[in-house]
């Protein structure tokens, strides 16, 4: 049509604007994305009243306007790992969490969009004074189930958008005035306490039957991390961490001694490293100690020297609002009481910390050899501080640590060694690092709670009632006794109705008939699995469809994989914690570490692929127990129910009834 001449963008090549390092990691698990189900968050930007707005500038100037608008949007997505799906005539649609998963898409969706928003205002004010145009976008952010069709080789994603994921994202973004960053409820509840937001209440939205929701996203909250979240809530029952608390305890006397000590506590998501490394971080503070600690946040990854910089303006007692001549002779100050040496340090150290000092300039030097006088400086920082009075050193979510700060860990880690530091790093089993093979290391692995302390959290969080018995046996079971699992199915009966009353007196509402996996959680265990190798990813859903205990001869003949690569994958599995051994005789039998990772790794798959393993389950179950078939007669019917072939799941479960009444009358 003619009226949209003025903004048609011609179609755009993914490739020429996805950076290479997202392109590789897209393309590298694309076949493990294919057909599988995704959490994700939509991010929909749109220039306003852009045809208005075209015809007030020359159209080669507009083109170059347009352009630019672009860069800011696809650099903003870019940065959080999010996707530009699609070019429309004045704006983007972006995906985050599809194709490339992660926990924390609808947190990264809003990063992305703020820095959209700052960014205009910039470019807005540009224009203003250069063409007298009032030049401004709207962003509607929602969140929601897509599933994931196909990725071509040149990063083209088809996707169906479950329900309106999408099409609520556009309708929110044409409410939103140039500016603003409007969100849905969907997308309120992922990011609540991590971003500040202002309740629109309910909107009429065009083409909606109801009346949905809206906020504004006005700029990020205090909150970084899960843990600071839940301490603002209300930190839940700290139980069944005795030992590990003691071990914490062991490390520090012999810190304290002189022998610096480095300690890894290593678990899987949500099972409570970081509480473990607070609670025994109040127990320093309480005897006097100073601690300096900073957190990875899961978009760490995309923030260079972050972490670094959290520890180095905790070392000096930084603050925000400091201005740069206060801020270096706060750290000049310090410097100087701990050793006069460091005087010749300071134009590098002012420069790195962003606040160069204009009188003294940092000298000029390559990279290479810029970092490596700054780990030195680094090193000696920790013996000074040493020197002075004992520290512990503590780095929450060390697997989300950007590379750069990595380098300075590893500094501060061979630094440790004959002083009063203890180093304490918390991460789930996926990351590893050199420094973690010297003397003064020693790892801590954390379990989920055993029955015993489960009941103990589930009775501190829902109450003492006894007709809560059967529910907490339940919960437990799903959940495989991992802390943050069982906070967050208690929080999601809660808001569904199925409890009522307060935390630590709730009661049933209603009969649980099943527990659905709270949006958490999923995110969580989606994200784990996408990390996988595409090899073991698909083992895993394979896995997920015989059920929560896998034969692992049942699993070969499925698989159809090698018996060497099979063997590598479900290693890799286990250690990762995925997968663990209960039987090795008389056949090797594994089960899945938690219920509800089987679940997901089952339902993330479309229902055609899972009735095709299903078949394929049933037919092994018949040749490889053809023996004593009718002791299984019951799974076998099972599969071939879940495959669609009724007839022969008709035979099968007349077989199980046939034998369960010659059991019954023996």
């Amino acid at each position: 049509p003619l009226t949209e001449a003025a903004t048609a963008t011609p179609p755009r090549d993914p490739l020429s604007y996805t950076p290479q390092h997202l392109a590789d990691k897209i393309l590298q698990s694309r076949s493990a994305l294919e057909g599988e189900r995704k959490q994700v968050t939509a991010l929909f930007a749109d220039v306003k009243d852009s045809i208005d707005l075209a015809e007030q500038v020359d159209p080669e100037e507009w083109h170059h306007i347009m352009e630019r608008f672009f860069q800011i949007l696809a650099e903003a997505v870019h940065r959080y790992e999010g996707t530009v799906n699609q070019y429309t005539g004045g704006g983007v649609m972006a995906l985050f969490g599809a194709a490339i998963a992660h926990e924390d898409h609808a947190r990264r969706a809003c990063y992305a969009a703020l820095r959209i928003r700052d960014s205009m205002h910039r470019f807005a004010e540009e224009l203003r004074g250069e063409h007298g145009i009032e030049f401004g976008a709207g962003i509607g952010l929602n969140s929601g189930d897509v599933i994931v069709e196909k990725i071509g080789d040149d990063l083209r994603m088809d996707y169906t958008a479950q329900g309106k994921t999408v099409g609520l994202a556009v309708r929110v973004q044409r409410i939103a005035e140039p500016g603003d960053v409007y969100l849905t409820e969907h997308t309120a509840h992922l990011v609540e306490g991590f971003f500040e937001l202002r309740d629109l209440l309910l909107q009429e939205i065009e083409g909606m039957r109801e009346p949905v929701r809206v906020h504004a996203l006005e700029g990020v909250g205090r909150m970084r991390t899960r843990l600071e979240l839940a301490q603002r809530r209300g930190l839940s029952a700290f139980v069944g961490r005795e030992k590990e608390l003691g071990l914490l305890e062991g490390a520090l006397e012999q810190a304290l001694a002189g022998r610096g000590q480095i300690v890894g506590v290593v678990g899987e998501a949500g099972v409570g490293k970081s509480r473990l490394c607070l609670e025994f971080v109040h127990r320093c503070q309480e005897r006097g100690l100073w601690v300096n600690e900073a957190h990875c946040p899961s978009h760490g990854k995309t923030e260079p020297f972050g972490a670094i910089l959290q520890l180095l303006r905790g070392a000096f007692g930084l603050r925000e609002e400091e201005r740069d001549a206060e801020a270096r002779a706060r750290v000049a100050g310090r410097l100087a009481e701990l050793d006069a040496a460091f005087e010749e340090s300071l134009p590098l150290v002012f420069d790195f910390l962003g606040m160069p000092d204009p009188e003294r300039p940092a000298a000029q030097s390559d990279p290479q050899t810029r970092e490596r006088h700054l780990h030195r400086f680094v090193g000696q920082l920790v013996q000074a501080r040493s020197r002075q009075e004992p520290a512990v050193v503590l780095l929450d979510d060390a697997h989300w640590i950007d590379e750069p700060s990595d380098g300075f860990l590893a500094a501060i880690a061979r630094a440790v060694s004959g002083t009063r530091t203890l180093l304490l790093v918390n991460f789930r089993p996926e990351y590893s690092a050199d420094w973690m093979g010297g003397s003064d290391y020693q790892q801590l692995p954390v379990r989920p709670l055993g029955p015993e302390d489960a009941d103990a959290l589930l009775r501190a969080l829902l109450g003492d009632d006894p007709a809560h018995a059967e529910l907490f046996a339940r919960i437990r079971a799903d959940t495989g006794g991992n802390p943050f699992f069982l906070e967050e199915v208690v929080r999601s009966l809660a808001e569904s109705g199925a409890l009522e009353g307060e935390p630590g007196a709730y009661r049933l509402a209603e009969p649980v008939a099943s527990i659905a996996i709270p949006e958490t959680v999923q995110a969580v265990l989606e994200a784990r699995i996408d990390r996988l190798p595409e090899r073991e990813k698909h083992l895993l859903q394979t896995a997920a469809v015989i059920g929560k205990e896998v034969p692992e001869a049942l699993l070969a003949t499925v698989s159809e994989l090698p018996e060497m690569e099979l063997d590598a994958a479900l290693e890799h599995l286990r250690r990762a914690e995925f997968l663990y051994e209960t039987s090795l005789y008389p056949e090797v039998v594994h089960a899945f570490k938690h219920p509800l990772t089987q679940q997901v790794a089952y339902d993330s798959q479309l229902r055609d692929r899972r009735m095709r393993t299903h078949g394929a389950v049933a037919a092994a179950l018949e040749d490889a127990y053809r023996d004593r078939i009718d002791e299984h007669a019951v799974f076998v019917a099972d599969h071939w129910a879940r495959a669609g072939e009724r007839l022969q799941a008709a035979d099968w479960y007349r077989r199980a009834r046939g034998r369960l009444w010659l059991i019954n009358h023996k």
